[in-house]
């Protein structure tokens, strides 16, 4: 792999691959083609603690680190990218919003059943109005008593239709004079099943569509009080100290499809003949090798040290801007290469580079555009010098 992690994250890469090979490729392209949910694969990575890898045993988790998170991720997503990215929205967004910012009452009744994966979380922050321009949502929440009433519209929920456990964010008053747009909006735990609160339209993708993404709708739902997240009208301001974290998992994301493209393409360029030798044998196929391999490594040097700046309690978003933003566009370089090495092969869906190109664009888009993450760099850099 040229970075080696320790001993025991190995094994554990292992582990993962092992499943991956053996319950989730051969279902590949069957789930993609009918945006099938994989259901029974994601309770056996619950079962396998891999649905609460991050969080604490004490709350159900598995007790381990953003490095053994990423590997996880990482290995997951080498094979199919759909399931990668179920687990790190599970873990990285709802389930770690209530960890950090919930109480230990909410912890109880809503990170147990999700660390351990007996319940699936999701996450609503964007709207058909507000995705790069967050704090500009319109989801409001009126306080009615012991209770707050939600009313509003999410879209592009991972698991929007088969959650059990929502984290959504509304706005609870107006923004402060001075204190910009996303001042007001506060996060609110919420459960299938409550009235008014429903799935709408399930997203047909281009990539990744074997993942649920849909919207949600809320019609007076009537939430208690209690399940507010942390203090009222601070929601934005943990919503971003979330997407920090996530952007760990969507660079491990982006790591492993990249390095499922290349091996596709390398494995092919030793098998197929032209002009009476091996593809691989070609000076330009060779380059385009080279290359492919450089930026994986070097992403995934990006993606490991922005999980141990965490793993160590450091300063770690610019860091993980970072790799996000260079591993999801070292994703979209490697699977185009690795098409253009398979020629009409990798045009066609009998062989899995195709697959990688598709799903690698999401990549660049969620938990912060391409142009987000520059922009969040840039302000770094502009702040330490």
């Amino acid at each position: 792999m040229g970075v080696t992690p320790p001993d025991h994250v190995e094994a554990l890469r292992h582990e993962v691959r092992k499943f991956a090979e053996r319950e989730i490729r051969p279902n590949v392209m069957t789930w993609d083609e009918a945006k099938t949910f994989p259901m029974a694969v994601v309770k056996q990575l619950g079962e396998m603690g891999m649905m609460g890898v991050i969080f604490p045993e004490q709350y159900g988790g598995a007790g381990m680190g953003y490095l053994e998170y990423a590997v996880v991720v990482e290995e997951l997503s080498r094979v199919d990218g759909s399931v990668g990215i179920t687990v790190a929205a599970h873990n990285s967004l709802c389930s770690n919003h209530i960890y950090a910012m919930g109480d230990e009452r909410q912890k109880q009744a809503y990170l147990v059943p999700l660390a351990s994966g007996k319940a699936i979380g999701a996450w609503g922050l964007t709207e058909p109005g507000s995705g790069s321009d967050a704090g500009a949502l319109h989801t409001r929440a009126k306080k009615d008593g012991q209770n707050y009433l939600l009313n509003g519209t999410k879209t592009f929920i991972t698991h929007g239709t088969v959650g059990d456990i929502f984290v959504v964010m509304a706005r609870t008053r107006p923004p402060r004079e001075g204190h910009g747009t996303a001042d007001g909006i506060s996060a609110f735990i919420l459960e299938k099943g409550m009235n008014g609160f429903r799935s709408g339209k399930q997203e047909n993708k281009l990539g990744l569509r074997a993942s649920d993404t849909s919207e949600l709708i809320l019609e007076d739902v009537k939430v208690p009080e209690a399940n507010l997240l942390g203090e009222d009208g601070l929601g934005f301001k943990q919503a971003m100290r979330t997407l920090d974290g996530g952007r760990i998992s969507i660079g491990a994301l982006g790591l492993g499809m990249a390095q499922g493209a290349f091996e596709e393409a390398l494995r092919y360029s030793k098998i197929r003949h032209t002009f009476g030798r091996p593809l691989a044998d070609h000076q330009g196929i060779q380059f385009k090798l080279a290359d492919m391999g450089t930026e994986i490594e070097a992403a995934r040097l990006l993606v490991y040290r922005a999980a141990g700046l965490k793993d160590q309690g450091l300063p770690y978003a610019k860091a993980a801007s970072m790799a996000k933003l260079y591993s999801s566009e070292v994703a979209c370089r490697v699977a185009d290469q690795a098409v253009q090495i398979l020629g009409g092969y990798g045009y066609i869906k009998d062989y899995p580079v195709e697959k990688y190109y598709r799903d690698v664009k999401l990549c660049t888009i969620g938990e912060g555009t391409s142009e987000i993450q520059r922009t969040v760099i840039a302000r770094h850099l502009l702040s330490e010098y």
